[in-house]
């Protein structure tokens, strides 16, 4: 287990923030970590999933950080699916 440290946003939030994750952390782990730093505080909360954006594409929910391509200090983007 290995911690990466990424850079990161909430759609709607104008915020980077480097938030660390582990690479067995699957994509839904990651996008709550992302959204803790985001989510009830500059973006509002809403009850749908959350997904992980990165280069453009949606991850798949169970992929984990070591198995996405995902390295450290790039750049990660959640948000809420719909």
């Amino acid at each position: 287990m290995a911690m990466i440290p990424l850079q990161t946003s909430f759609r709607g939030d104008f915020v980077v923030q480097l938030v660390p994750v582990e690479d067995t952390d699957d994509m839904n782990t990651v996008a709550e970590k992302i959204a803790h730093h985001a989510v009830g505080l500059r973006v509002a909360i809403r009850d749908a999933p959350k997904r992980v954006y990165f280069n453009g594409k949606e991850l798949p929910p169970e992929m984990t950080v070591a198995d996405s391509g995902i390295g450290v200090m790039d750049y990660v983007e959640a948000g809420y699916v719909g």
